[in-house]
C-alpha cells in the first residue's frame, strides 16, 4: 500500500520526460565530430565526454532536475533547477564542439546530436509543465518568453556556440540570413493583414446571412484541403499570365513564381480561421445584449461596434493566433517557387546533405511560431480575464 501511494505521488509527466532524458543520454549521441559539413561524422555519446568539467556538471544537474521533477512539488523549484540545466546544456555543447575541433581546421563540423536535441526539449517542457503549475499572469508568460529569448541570445553573442557547425553556417550566409528572415517575417504578417481586412467583413457577413454562411465556410474549407505545392502550381499558371498580358500586373510584382503566388496562397488558406471564428464569436454574443441594445435605439451598426466585436474578440484573435502560427510555417514552402523565407535555408541542406544548413531554417522558424503562439494566448487570456 506504501508502494502504491509512493508510485502515485510521482509526476506521471516527469516519468515519461525522465525516462525520456535517461533514453537519450544512454543510446543516442550528444555531438557528431565530422571532418566536413556533410560527413557522416563520429557519434559521441554524453557518457564517453565524461572527463571534461562542463559534462560532469551537466549530468549532476541532469539528475538533480529527474530527482526534482519526479518528486519535488514546489513548480518554482522545479523551474529554478530546470533552468540551470538548460543553460548547463547549452555551455556543455558550446565547450564539448570548442575542445572537438581540430586547432586551425575551418572545415570540421560539429553537430549536436540527437541526445542533446531530446535533452533540450525534455528540460523545455519541464521548464514549461513548471510555468503551467505557477499559473503566471499573461504578460508574466511574455516576460518569461523575453527572459529565456534573451539567455539564448546572450549565449550566442558570447561566442560560446561558434565551434557549432549550424553557427558556422550563419556566420558565412549571415546577410542572407537576416534579408530571408525579414522576408519570412513580412510574408507571414503581410498575408495575415491581407487575411483580416478580408476575413473579418466576410465573418460578420455570413453571421448576419446564413444562407451565405454554408456556402462560403464550405468553400473555404475546400482550399484547405488543397495541398500548399499544388496550390502553389494552380497559382503559377494564372499570374504568369496576367504577368505576360498584362504590363501594370508585371509592374507591380505579379509572376508566376516568386512572392505573389505565396501570398495569394496563404491568404487563402488564412481566411477559414479567421471567417470562421468570426462567426463562433459572434454567435456566442448573447441575443439579449443585443435586444437591449436595440431597445436603446442603438443602429445595426452600432451594435457590431460597441457590442458584438468587443465581446467576440477574444474568439476572434484565437483565429488569428492559429493563422499566424500556420503562416509562419508555410512560408517555408514558399521557398521552392522563389517566396523567400527560411524555407530556402531548408530545402538548400535537403539539396545538399547539409543538415546543419537545414537546422539554420527549421530552428527560427520554430522559435517565431513558438514566441508568436505564446504572445498572442497572453493577448487573448488578458482580454478575457481571470473569469475566463
Amino acid at each position: 500500500m506504501d508502494e502504491t501511494s509512493a508510485v502515485r505521488r510521482l509526476d506521471r509527466l516527469g516519468v515519461v520526460l525522465v525516462a525520456g532524458g535517461i533514453a537519450a543520454t544512454a543510446l543516442m549521441p550528444f555531438i557528431y565530430v565530422k571532418a566536413n559539413r556533410i560527413a557522416a561524422g563520429k557519434p559521441m555519446l554524453l557518457t564517453q565526454l565524461f572527463p571534461q568539467p562542463s559534462v560532469v556538471v551537466l549530468t549532476a544537474l541532469l539528475i538533480l532536475t529527474a530527482l526534482a521533477t519526479l518528486f519535488l512539488r514546489s513548480a518554482v523549484a522545479r523551474l529554478v533547477i530546470a533552468t540551470l540545466c538548460l543553460v548547463a546544456l547549452v555551455v556543455a555543447i558550446g565547450l564539448v564542439s570548442s575542445a572537438a575541433t581540430p586547432p586551425g581546421s575551418t572545415v570540421a563540423r560539429m553537430t549536436p546530436g540527437g541526445g542533446f536535441w531530446v535533452l533540450f526539449a525534455v528540460i523545455g517542457l519541464i521548464i514549461s509543465d513548471a510555468l503551467v503549475k505557477i499559473r503566471l499572469a499573461p504578460w508574466m508568460r511574455v516576460a518569461a518568453l523575453a527572459a529565456y529569448t534573451a539567455l539564448l541570445f546572450i549565449s550566442l553573442a558570447s561566442g560560446l556556440l561558434d565551434s557549432l557547425s549550424i553557427m558556422k553556417e550563419f556566420a558565412t550566409r549571415a546577410p542572407q540570413f537576416e534579408t530571408e528572415a525579414i522576408s519570412h517575417l513580412l510574408l507571414a504578417l503581410g498575408s495575415l493583414a491581407i487575411a483580416i481586412v478580408l476575413g473579418l467583413p466576410l465573418g460578420i457577413l455570413c453571421f448576419w446571412v446564413p444562407r451565405l454562411r454554408a456556402v462560403v465556410l464550405q468553400g473555404l474549407s475546400l482550399i484547405q484541403t488543397i495541398p500548399s505545392l499544388a496550390l502553389f502550381g494552380l497559382l503559377m499558371l494564372p499570374l504568369g499570365y496576367l504577368a505576360t498580358h498584362v504590363p501594370l500586373a508585371s509592374a507591380i510584382g505579379i509572376r508566376g513564381i516568386g512572392t505573389a503566388p505565396a501570398l495569394i496562397a496563404l491568404v487563402l488558406y488564412s481566411l477559414l480561421p479567421i471567417v470562421a471564428n468570426t462567426v463562433v464569436g459572434l454567435q456566442g454574443v448573447d441575443p439579449s445584449v443585443r435586444d437591449a441594445a436595440a431597445g436603446m435605439g442603438l443602429t445595426r451598426r452600432q451594435i457590431l461596434v460597441d457590442i458584438d466585436m468587443p465581446l467576440a474578440f477574444p474568439v476572434i484573435l484565437t483565429g488569428i493566433r492559429i493563422v499566424l502560427v500556420q503562416a509562419i510555417g508555410m512560408v517555408t514552402i514558399a521557398a521552392l517557387i522563389g517566396g523567400g523565407g527560411f524555407g530556402i535555408f531548408i530545402f538548400q541542406g535537403l539539396g545538399q546533405t547539409a543538415m546543419d544548413l537545414v537546422l539554420l531554417g527549421a530552428v527560427p522558424t520554430v522559435f517565431f511560431a513558438f514566441s508568436s503562439a505564446v504572445i498572442l494566448d497572453a493577448v487573448i487570456d488578458s482580454i478575457r480575464g481571470p473569469a475566463a
